[in-house]
């Protein structure tokens, strides 16, 4: 199988209160495990996907990475437009 170019990440995303350059730099990342989560897709799968970790190899690492940057992406997609709104006022 081809490898995907994949940007790199942490298990789990900065924990900040304000968007993070990770958060930039992860954001389509985020917007994909969003759009899988309403697709209804398994986890395991979008973690395979979207991280390139085998869930079957390391289940609770892949279980952990996924549901951090899955959280950090509803949040992002909550504040993200704010964020923008305030930023580009200034």
């Amino acid at each position: 199988m081809l490898a995907v170019n994949r940007p790199t990440f942490l298990d789990e995303p900065p924990v900040s209160d304000k968007l993070t350059d990770y958060d930039r730099a992860h954001f389509k990342l985020y917007m994909r495990l969003l759009h899988a989560e309403a697709d209804g897709s398994n986890w395991e799968e979008a973690v395979a996907i979207l991280f390139g970790i085998d869930p079957s190899a390391e289940p609770e690492r892949a279980l952990r990475i996924h549901d951090a940057h899955l959280a950090r992406a509803r949040w992002t997609s909550e504040h993200f437009y704010r964020e923008m709104v305030r930023q580009s006022h200034h």
